[in-house]
C-alpha cells in the first residue's frame, strides 16, 4: 500500500511594517495570502519573517515543501540589480531582500517549489540576475500598472480584473489553461526589465511587461505572476491552475522529503 503524501510546510513571505499605532516594526502579511493557500493548496502554512541572514537559508528550504513569496509595499532595492537608487522616501525590506534573493537560488539547487506573486515575480527575477524598471508608467509607451490611486477606492475595485495578458504559445501557463490570453488585475509600480538567467517568459501585457515566467526546467516549479493571484484564485483559470500545480509540486516534494520516495 502506498503511504499518502504528508500535507505539505508551505512558507509564506511576510513583510516587515510599521506597527499602525505603536510604532514598531512586525512582521506580516495579508490574510488573503494565508487564506487563498489554505483553500487552494491541502497544506501548512508558515510565515517566513523577512529577517535576512538570522536564518540558515539551506536549513531553511531542506525542511519545507515549497514557498509562496507574496506581494508588499516595498520594493526590492536597486542596489541588487544595479539599478539607479531609490528616492529618499522609498519604502524598503532590507531584511526581506537579503532573506528571499539568495532564497530563490537555494530553491532552484534543491528542487524545492516556488511561486512568486507581484513582488515576488521580481524576486525571482533579481535573484537570477535579472532587473526591474523603476515605474513602469514612467516608461514612453507603457501604460499605468498600478491601484487606482484614489484614496476612497473600494477592495473589489482595486482587485478587479483590469487588462488582458497574452500567453507564450507552447508555454507552461497555455497548457495548464488552453488559452491563448486572460484578463488579470493589476496593482503594481516596478516591473521586470532584464531577465534573469534561466528564465523565460510566460505572459506580457498589451504594453510588453513581463506578467509571467518560470524558470526553464520543466521538472521544476518556479513561476512568478506579476498579478495577485492570491486573490480569489477561484474565479480566475489560470490562477487556480497555478495554485494546483504549485500543489501537486509541494505534494511531491513533501512525500520525498519525509519518506524518500517519490510521490505517485
Amino acid at each position: 500500500m502506498t503511504t499518502p503524501a504528508p500535507r505539505p510546510l508551505i512558507c509564506v513571505s511576510a513583510n516587515a511594517m510599521e506597527a499602525t499605532h505603536r510604532r514598531h516594526l512586525v512582521h506580516a502579511t495579508g490574510e488573503r495570502n494565508i487564506h487563498s493557500l489554505l483553500r487552494m493548496v491541502d497544506c501548512i502554512p508558515v510565515l517566513l519573517p523577512p529577517v535576512g541572514a538570522a536564518l540558515d537559508v539551506a536549513e531553511l528550504v531542506s525542511r519545507m515543501d515549497g514557498f509562496v513569496l507574496t506581494g508588499g509595499r516595498a520594493n526590492v532595492e536597486p542596489h541588487h540589480y544595479d539599478g539607479p537608487a531609490f528616492p529618499d522616501d522609498e519604502i524598503i525590506d532590507p531584511g526581506r531582500d537579503a532573506l528571499v534573493l539568495p532564497l530563490v537560488r537555494a530553491c532552484i539547487a534543491a528542487r524545492v517549489p516556488v511561486f512568486g506573486i507581484c513582488r515576488g515575480i521580481q524576486e525571482i527575477n533579481v535573484a537570477l540576475g535579472g532587473s526591474l524598471h523603476y515605474r513602469i508608467h514612467q516608461l514612453s509607451g507603457k501604460n499605468d500598472h498600478r491601484r487606482p490611486q484614489r484614496e476612497d477606492v473600494e477592495t473589489e475595485e482595486i482587485f478587479r480584473l483590469n487588462h488582458l495578458v497574452k500567453l507564450t504559445a507552447g508555454g507552461l501557463f497555455q497548457s495548464l489553461t488552453g488559452h491563448d490570453e486572460m484578463m488579470v488585475n493589476s496593482l503594481h509600480g516596478q516591473g521586470v526589465d532584464r531577465l534573469g538567467e534561466g528564465l523565460v517568459v510566460e505572459a506580457t501585457s498589451p504594453d510588453g511587461v513581463v506578467e509571467g515566467l518560470r524558470y526553464n526546467d520543466d521538472t521544476q516549479f518556479i513561476v512568478g505572476v506579476q498579478w495577485h493571484a492570491e486573490w480569489q484564485p477561484e474565479k480566475h483559470a489560470l490562477s487556480s491552475a497555478l495554485y494546483t500545480a504549485f500543489g501537486k509540486a509541494a505534494r511531491a516534494r513533501a512525500q520525498h522529503r519525509v519518506t524518500g520516495t517519490a510521490a505517485v
